[in-house]
C-alpha cells in the first residue's frame, strides 16, 4: 500500500481492540515522527500503552474506547505551528495506515492537562491522534463535490493531476468534516514552468490544522512534481 492508497482506505476509528502494536511497527512510526519533527520544526511524541488520556466521561461521550496509544502533535509556539502540525501529523497517520494501524484526529475529548504535562517547556499542544488496531475499519465521511472546493481559470479544463489532487484533498480528515478549504489553479507558472496552485483555509475550529492535512493530501494525489505552491514563488 502506498500513501495514495492509504488516503483512499483510511477512515477515522474511535474504538480499538486489545491487540498491542508490535515493536517493529512502533519503531517505524517513531522513525517517521523523528523525521517529521526535524523537517517541520515540531516536537511530536508517541505515547504508548497510556490509557489515562482517554479514560474520561468526555472521551466516552465522544465514543472513544480502549485508546491506549496516541500521537501528541506539538511544537514550539509560533506562526505556522497548526498547519505544520496537521501536515506532518498526517504523514504519521498515513504511514500508520500503511502499517495496519487505525487512527483518529482528536481535538477535545481527551485530558488536555495530562497530555500537556508531557510537553517540552515552551511547546504548544496542537492536537492528538488516537492510534491502534481498530475494532472496525471505520466508514467513509461524506464529501463535498469537487467544484465546491476547487477553482480553475475561466474557460480552462482542470488537468488530470489537479482533479486527482482535489479528490485526495476531499478525503482528508477535517474538524467536524467541515471541508472549509479552497484549492485554486492559478493562471501563471513558476520559474521552472510548473503550474501554480493556491490553497486557502476557511474559518472554523482547527481550520489551519485542516489546511496542513489537506495540503499533504493534495500533494500526494496531484504528485508534487506537477505543480508549485504559490507560497514558493
Amino acid at each position: 500500500m502506498d500513501a495514495y492508497e492509504a488516503i483512499r482506505v483510511r477512515h477515522s476509528v474511535r474504538a480499538f481492540s486489545d491487540e498491542p502494536i508490535d515493536p517493529q511497527t512502533r519503531t517505524a512510526l517513531q522513525a517517521e515522527v523523528e523525521r517529521c519533527n526535524e523537517e517541520g520544526n515540531l516536537h511530536m511524541e508517541l505515547a504508548w500503552d497510556e490509557p489515562r488520556a482517554f479514560d474520561s466521561t468526555l472521551a466516552h461521550y465522544g465514543k472513544f474506547s480502549n485508546v491506549c496509544n496516541y500521537l501528541i502533535v506539538a511544537g514550539p509556539a509560533g506562526d505556522g505551528l497548526e498547519e505544520r502540525g496537521g501536515y506532518y501529523g498526517e504523514r504519521v497517520v498515513l504511514l500508520a495506515q500503511q502499517l495496519g494501524i487505525n487512527s483518529c484526529w482528536v481535538a477535545l475529548t481527551f485530558k488536555k492537562r495530562l497530555v500537556k504535562k508531557m510537553l517540552r517547556p515552551g511547546d504548544k499542544l496542537v492536537l492528538v491522534v488516537a492510534l491502534g488496531h481498530g475494532a472496525t475499519q471505520g466508514v467513509p465521511h461524506k464529501s463535498k463535490e469537487a467544484a465546491k472546493v476547487s477553482k480553475v481559470p475561466e474557460g480552462t479544463e482542470p488537468p488530470a493531476w489537479f482533479e486527482r489532487g482535489v479528490e485526495a484533498a476531499l478525503l482528508a480528515p477535517t474538524a467536524v468534516n467541515q471541508q472549509k478549504f479552497t484549492v485554486e489553479l492559478l493562471d501563471q507558472t513558476s520559474a521552472d514552468g510548473r503550474p501554480v496552485v493556491r490553497l486557502s483555509a476557511g474559518s472554523g475550529p482547527n481550520a489551519l490544522v485542516d489546511l496542513g492535512i489537506v495540503r499533504l493530501h493534495f500533494e500526494i494525489g496531484a504528485n508534487r512534481d506537477n505543480f508549485a505552491w504559490v507560497t514558493e514563488l
